[in-house]
C-alpha cells in the first residue's frame, strides 16, 4: 500500500492503513524507511504476476473495477467462484482505485478446464456489474469482454458508440471484426 502527499497526511494515512491491516489479520506489516526500501517493496508487488505465471502453463489475467467499499466482497466472490469451478485464481490489484486483476492459472490444452475458466469469468464480470463496477479498469474491453459491454454500457451508450464510430470510420476499416462492425451493429 502506498500513500503520498503532505508528510503529516502521509504519516496519518500510513498509521491508519497499518491499523486496518492488523485488525484484519495481516501477518506482517513492513513500512519503508527510505526511498530505496520503498523501491524494493514496490518491486515485490510488480513481480507478483511473474510468480503466478510460473505456476501453470497458461495464465489469464483479467481486469475489473468495483467501488472501493465493495473490494472485500468482490475478492471473496472471486475466491468462491474459483473454488466452485475448481480453478486457481490469484487476485492482484490497485486497491486504492478498486481495480482488481483476477488471474487464472490454467492450461489452455484442457478444453474442459477452459470452459470452466470462461464460466468463471462470466460470473466475475456479472458480479462486478452487480456491485456497481466496470468490466475494465485499465486494459479495455477487447474481444474477450465484447459480449459484456452492452450489459454494462446500456442501450443509450451503445447507440452513441455506434454513431461515433460511423462518423469516425464510415468505411469500417479501423479494427474490422471488432466490437461495432457492420456484422455486430444490428445484434448489439
Amino acid at each position: 500500500m502506498e500513500t503520498d502527499g503532505h508528510p503529516a497526511v502521509v504519516e496519518e494515512e500510513a498509521t491508519k492503513m497499518v491499523g486496518i491491516a492488523r485488525e484484519n489479520g495481516c501477518k506482517e506489516v513492513r513500512g519503508a524507511r527510505d526511498e530505496a526500501e520503498a523501491t524494493k517493496l514496490a518491486a515485490a508487488r510488480r513481480s507478483a504476476f511473474s510468480a503466478l505465471a510460473r505456476v501453470a502453463p497458461t495464465t489469464i489475467l483479467e481486469d475489473v473495477t468495483v467501488p472501493r467499499c465493495e473490494l472485500a466482497k468482490m475478492i471473496r466472490f472471486i475466491e468462491g467462484v474459483a473454488k466452485k469451478h475448481h480453478l486457481r485464481i490469484g487476485t492482484l490489484g490497485h486497491m486504492g482505485d478498486g481495480n482488481l486483476h483476477p488471474t487464472c492459472l490454467t492450461d489452455e490444452r484442457n478444453q474442459k478446464e477452459m470452459h470452466r475458466v470462461e464460466e468463471t469469468f462470466k460470473e466475475i464480470f456479472d458480479e462486478t456489474i452487480r456491485l456497481g463496477g466496470t468490466i475494465t479498469g485499465e486494459h479495455g474491453i477487447g474481444i474477450a469482454k465484447k459480449a459484456f459491454l452492452p450489459k454494462f454500457a446500456g442501450d443509450a451508450q451503445m447507440r452513441v458508440m455506434r454513431e461515433l464510430r460511423q462518423v469516425l470510420d464510415p468505411n469500417g476499416i479501423l479494427n474490422p471484426g471488432k466490437l461495432m462492425d457492420a456484422s455486430v451493429t444490428t445484434g448489439v
